[in-house]
C-alpha cells in the first residue's frame, strides 16, 4: 500500500507523515523538500520557485515525474506531497486541513525555530506569513490547474479528509492511524 498525505500548508502533513512511516516501519517521501532544494539550488526561496513555476513547468514536472515513476516501482511507502494524490492514483488518499490563519501560525512558529524552511524573503511577523500561506495558495491553484486541470485542495480529491485546526498531533494521528488501519485490514 502506498499512502499519499496532502493538505494545506500548516495543517501538520510533515509531522503526521513522519508519525505514520514510524509507525508502518516504511520510507517517507518528502516532496516538498524536493521542492525546497530546488529552489536553493536556484538562489530562490520556495515562494519564488513557485512563482517561476505560474510560466515555467519544469519546476513541478521533474519532481511530479519522479513520484510517478516511485508509485510504479515501489510500495509500502508514506508520500507527502500535494499532488502526490494525483501521480500515484492507486495510493490510499489522506488530506489535512486546517484554517488559514491557524496554518500560518503553525508555520511561524515553526519558523522562529529554525529557518530552514527556504519559505519566502518576508517571515519575520505572522501577518507576513500569513500573506505568504495565501500567496502560495493561489500560485498553487493556478499552476495545477493550469498543468493539470486540477484543484489540489478539493476535498473530492481524497479517501480521507481532517481539518486539524483546534486538534493536538497527537489526536490528528490517532484518527488518520485509525483510517489507514481500517484500510490495512481490508487488504
Amino acid at each position: 500500500m502506498i499512502i499519499s498525505i496532502g493538505g494545506y500548508m500548516g495543517s501538520g502533513k510533515s509531522t503526521i507523515a513522519k508519525m505514520l512511516a514510524a509507525e508502518l516501519g516504511w520510507p517517507r517521501y518528502y516532496i516538498g523538500g524536493i521542492r525546497r532544494q530546488k529552489a536553493l539550488e536556484r538562489g530562490l526561496t520556495l515562494a519564488e520557485y513557485n512563482k517561476l513555476g505560474e510560466t515555467d513547468p519544469s519546476t513541478d514536472l521533474e519532481v511530479d515525474e519522479y513520484q510517478k515513476t516511485l508509485g510504479l516501482k515501489e510500495d509500502n511507502f508514506v508520500i507527502e506531497g500535494r499532488t502526490s494524490w494525483y501521480f500515484i492514483p492507486h495510493s490510499l488518499k489522506i488530506y489535512l486541513d486546517v484554517n488559514k490563519r491557524a496554518g500560518a501560525q503553525r508555520i511561524y512558529n515553526d519558523l522562529l525555530k529554525s529557518k530552514e524552511r527556504n519559505e519566502a524573503s518576508k517571515t519575520d511577523t505572522f501577518e507576513q506569513v500569513l500573506e505568504n500561506v495565501l500567496e502560495r495558495e493561489t500560485s498553487d491553484r493556478l499552476r495545477y490547474k493550469k498543468y493539470y486541470g486540477f484543484d489540489v485542495y478539493d476535498h473530492k480529491n481524497y479517501d480521507f479528509v481532517l481539518d486539524t485546526t483546534g486538534i493536538s498531533k497527537e489526536e490528528v494521528f490517532d484518527r488518520v492511524w485509525r483510517f489507514v488501519r481500517s484500510r490495512l485490514e481490508k487488504n
